[in-house]
């Protein structure tokens, strides 16, 4: 079985001392991913990144849910991605849009996966630990080519390829519980561990006090996905700017 299409509770025999490193953006489905890792015994190094994003507030998100849910530690590590450019993300020029478009949207950080990852495995190696846990989905996404099954298994293959630890056997695993869920799934998940999802945001351009915009794609993927779950939306918007308004 592939490490991307591994179901949630799948481990690896190997897995040193039951601690992982998991990527924490602040956002929905990382936060279910530490709230599922959490909940399959792992002591959790959250680890979030301050890459010039324009939806900081997602960061102080990620302290907040890494207090709730029981890190072992969290840190927060700062990359420069505006000084590669290339997304509306990391560009204030560039507009994000409030309209589904065709292909990959500009909201498409280049390179950001690859980032995030690599920095996740230094973590992971530094700590002596073998398992990263990331919250990439395929399903209901914006088509982010770095959030496929195929990109999480060429870098768990490549992990293994260029760390000391690889390179001597003590073989590290990526874990992507999410990456075949739809976010209606993703939401009972986490909400049957507990996971308090006000605690999120998932908003490209959510305002200085945490409130979305209610008009980005991932505003109205994540609010089709709690009407799909059945499950009242707790998200604070904007006023006025409730997508399903």
């Amino acid at each position: 079985m592939s490490p991307a299409a591994e179901p949630p509770g799948a481990d690896a025999p190997q897995d040193r001392l039951r601690a992982a490193v998991v990527l924490l953006s602040g956002g929905l489905d990382s936060a279910t991913c530490l709230a599922l890792a959490r909940a399959q015994g792992y002591a959790c190094h959250a680890l979030s990144v301050d890459y010039g994003q324009r939806h900081r507030a997602e960061l102080d998100a990620a302290r907040a849910i890494a207090a709730a849910l029981g890190a072992t530690s969290h840190r927060v590590v700062r990359v420069d991605l505006g000084a590669i450019g290339g997304s509306a993300l990391t560009d204030a020029a560039l507009p994000v849009p409030e309209r589904p478009g065709e292909g990959i949207p500009v909201t498409y950080v280049p390179a950001r996966n690859t980032t995030l990852l690599s920095l996740a495995l230094g973590l992971a190696e530094s700590l002596d630990i073998n398992a990263i846990f990331i919250g990439a989905n395929a399903v209901d996404y914006s088509g982010y080519p770095d959030c496929r099954p195929a990109f999480i298994e060429a870098f768990e293959a490549l992990a293994n390829l260029a760390t000391r630890a690889g390179v001597e056997g003590r073989r590290f695993r990526i874990h992507a519980p999410l990456i075949a869920l739809t976010k209606a799934e993703i939401i009972h998940l986490g909400r049957a561990h507990g996971l308090d999802y006000s605690l999120t945001i998932s908003c490209y351009q959510a305002d200085t006090e945490g409130r979305a915009c209610g008009v980005c794609d991932s505003c109205r993927i994540r609010e089709a996905g709690f009407r799909a779950a059945g499950v009242a939306d707790p998200t604070r918007y904007q006023p006025g700017r409730h997508p399903a308004a």
